[in-house]
C-alpha cells in the first residue's frame, strides 16, 4: 500500500520538475497520453558535464504495456 505522506511528497517533486522543464514534460506527457504500443522503441541518451554522451534504448514488450497503463492514468490525472 502506498503511504499518503510519500505520495504527497513525490507529487510535490513532480509538480516542482514540471514547473522546471515544462517542454520535457509536455514531452512525456504527449508519449503517454497517445498510448505505447508494443514495439516502440524508447531510447534515452545522458550527458554528464565533461563526459561522453551516453546512450541505451528498449523494445516495449507486450509485458511492459501494463506500466504505461499505470503512468498514462497517474500521468492524465496529474499533468
Amino acid at each position: 500500500m502506498v503511504n499518503p505522506a510519500k505520495l504527497m511528497k513525490i507529487m510535490s517533486a513532480k509538480n516542482k520538475f514540471g514547473a522546471t522543464h515544462p517542454k520535457f514534460m509536455a514531452f512525456i506527457k504527449n508519449v503517454i497520453c497517445t498510448g505505447v504500443e508494443e514495439g516502440t522503441v524508447i531510447e534515452v541518451t545522458v550527458t554528464k558535464p565533461g563526459m561522453k554522451a551516453v546512450t541505451t534504448n528498449l523494445s516495449v514488450k507486450n509485458s511492459d504495456l501494463e506500466l504505461f497503463d499505470q503512468l498514462k492514468d497517474l500521468t492524465s490525472k496529474s499533468i
